[in-house]
């Protein structure tokens, strides 16, 4: 089992930045590879970004790339997503989710466990 917890979301204006936390427990968070995933209404849940288990390799969804930066501290069992330059059509929920394969995956069947969620909204 690994619990998630999202954290970070919020009111943000369009050019702005925000940073979601992620804090996991149950499970050695360093043999997990980890991604971020946002839906917003009435829409499927969509990749945004993916790190495997040391960090040294991440993926990023087309929309967010050069925009976005996943990372991940393996001591505090937190991965991170650095979100900059922030556009009204970032405005979702965004879900953390654990792989336990380790690995990158980029669709939401690669994924295990999620959590609960955290709203952001980018204002024009």
């Amino acid at each position: 089992q690994v619990q998630l917890v999202e954290s970070g979301g919020g009111l943000v204006q369009a050019g702005g930045s925000l940073r979601l936390s992620c804090a996991a427990s149950g499970r050695t968070f360093s043999s997990i590879g980890m991604g971020w995933f946002r839906q917003a209404p009435g829409k499927d849940r969509k990749f945004v970004a993916a790190i495997n288990w040391s960090g040294g390799t991440a993926y990023y969804g087309d929309s967010v790339t050069g925009r976005f930066s996943i990372s991940r501290d393996n001591a505090k069992n937190t991965v991170y997503l650095q979100m900059n330059s922030l556009k009204p059509e970032d405005t979702a929920v965004y879900y953390c989710a654990a792989d336990l394969f380790a690995d990158v995956g980029i669709k939401v069947s690669d994924y295990h466990y999620w959590g609960q969620g955290t709203q952001v909204t980018v204002s024009s």
